[in-house]
């Protein structure tokens, strides 16, 4: 059965008890929960670690994030025991940890590993974090369209404990080249003496290597996959994605996203220091100061007609701030299109088209509210007129750009979401505050 115990409980049971009595339950206990007790402990991390076996440590270390495995895993002086514990480890997980270590301290965690082993990681180190192939684990298993169903089971017995997961088995040619799949209760169930290649799945969907893993997570989200397979450009299996995997990527992926909107690093957590949030976070309110002075230089241009009716500024946060929020909105709704996948080359213009709408649509109503307080404040209608037509065309204008600058980022081959509301909101105030001052200074004999 398994427990689930506060991080208290957890913590205070695994100090107090011997390793037996540990070892009676640790099995039933989850990761994340030990995880989070050795970080809820404020003294030496190794009281709690040492009293559990490296299997367990292992899971921790994987449950944790990657600039953390390292740390968990350097607590350890014994060469030895590091090495238990890296051979306990995931492939995958320890990719994602060598990955975040320079060339010696990787090296040297690489040269402790059977040569197999360590292979098979530098095989996942060779590939770019954010593809297919630097997600996958190269822990799966396989065997030979040539094998019987017994040869099959005799085989699980022995590998299947070493394995990501047990669940399906892969069916592979002489050369590694992916055939099908079975699952276990297939397996289970079928005549001993038959060929595998009989009763496995030959129409099986598979992963390149080199796929973007938004694009991975894209497949997995729209299919409800929990495994997929992965293949090189020769057809070669060479590892398989779970969905804890893709899980963390939408996370991962979310977070940027959020943090890109907003002008932030992508690494930039709620616990770090005042002096790396304000690096973080500098660097892109220049940008935003830059482009805030470009929309008051538009408002100087037009200095003589402000001063002829002055009335007009203070329709200028209203005007601006509108268009601001309409485009963040179109902004939103695209960037997450582009990561889901629902905006594509198929249906762009139709999108396109609809957000212009909206931005229409939402000026004309907006615009109608403002020109009936601009005409009641100023008995004139045609000041109402012009604060009408400039609501409605700085909208959509703020559609306009809160569409195309996520799509010009993403054909860049650059994240949609990075400070695209920057880019958009001074688009719109730029072009929006000359629309408005421009149009009011042609009919500025009528206004005054």
């Amino acid at each position: 059965m398994a427990y689930r115990m506060s991080v208290k409980v957890l913590k205070d049971f695994i100090l107090r008890s011997t390793q037996a009595q540990i070892l009676m339950v640790i099995e039933d206990i989850h990761p994340a929960d030990l995880l989070d007790a050795v970080r809820d402990y404020p003294k030496n991390k190794l009281d709690i670690l040492n009293k559990l076996p490296e299997w367990a440590i292992a899971s921790i270390i994987d449950e944790a994030e990657d600039d953390e495995k390292y740390e968990l895993l350097a607590l350890f002086e014994s060469s030895n025991k590091q090495k238990d514990i890296v051979e306990e480890m995931s492939s995958d997980e320890l990719a994602d940890m060598l990955g975040t270590l320079d060339t010696s301290e990787a090296n040297d965690i690489l040269a402790k590993m059977d040569k197999e082993d360590a292979e098979d990681v530098r095989e996942l180190l060779s590939y770019a974090p954010d593809t297919a192939g630097g997600l996958m684990a190269s822990e799966f298993l396989s065997v030979k369209d040539t094998m019987t169903v017994k040869d099959t089971l005799d085989y699980l017995r022995t590998s299947a404990e070493d394995a990501e997961t047990s669940y399906f088995i892969y069916i592979l040619d002489e050369g590694n080249r992916l055939k099908g799949v079975v699952s276990l209760r297939d397996l289970l169930i079928a005549s001993s003496d038959i060929y595998v290649s009989e009763i496995m799945n030959a129409n099986i969907n598979t992963i390149k290597d080199d796929m973007d893993q938004e694009e991975v997570a894209h497949i997995f989200r729209k299919y409800s996959y929990h495994i997929m397979p992965v293949i090189n450009s020769a057809e070669e299996m060479v590892g398989i994605i779970t969905i804890d995997d893709v899980i963390r990527v939408i996370e991962s992926e979310s977070t940027e996203d959020i943090h890109h909107l907003a002008g932030l690093q992508e690494d930039e957590k709620v616990t770090d220091t005042l002096k790396e949030s304000v690096g973080s976070r500098l660097p892109w309110l220049f940008i935003k100061l830059l482009t805030a002075l470009l929309a008051c230089a538009a408002v100087a241009r037009f200095q003589g007609t402000i001063e002829k009716l002055v009335l007009l500024a203070a329709f200028i946060p209203v005007v601006s701030g509108i268009g601001d929020n309409v485009g963040n909105q179109t902004l939103t709704i695209i960037v997450r299109g582009i990561g889901s996948g629902d905006l594509n080359f198929q249906n762009y213009k139709k999108v396109l088209l609809k957000e212009i709408g909206v931005g229409i649509c939402s000026g004309v109503i907006m615009g109608s509210i403002i020109a009936i307080c601009g005409f009641l404040w100023t008995r004139n209608v045609l000041f109402g007129v012009v604060v009408l037509v400039s609501m409605i065309v700085n909208l959509i204008i703020a559609a306009c750009s809160g569409f195309i600058v996520p799509m010009i980022l993403k054909r860049l081959r650059k994240d949609p979401a990075l400070a695209s509301t920057i880019f958009v909101n001074a688009i719109t105030e730029v072009f929006g505050f000359i629309f408005y001052l421009g149009f009011a200074t042609l009919l500025i004999p009528y206004l005054e």
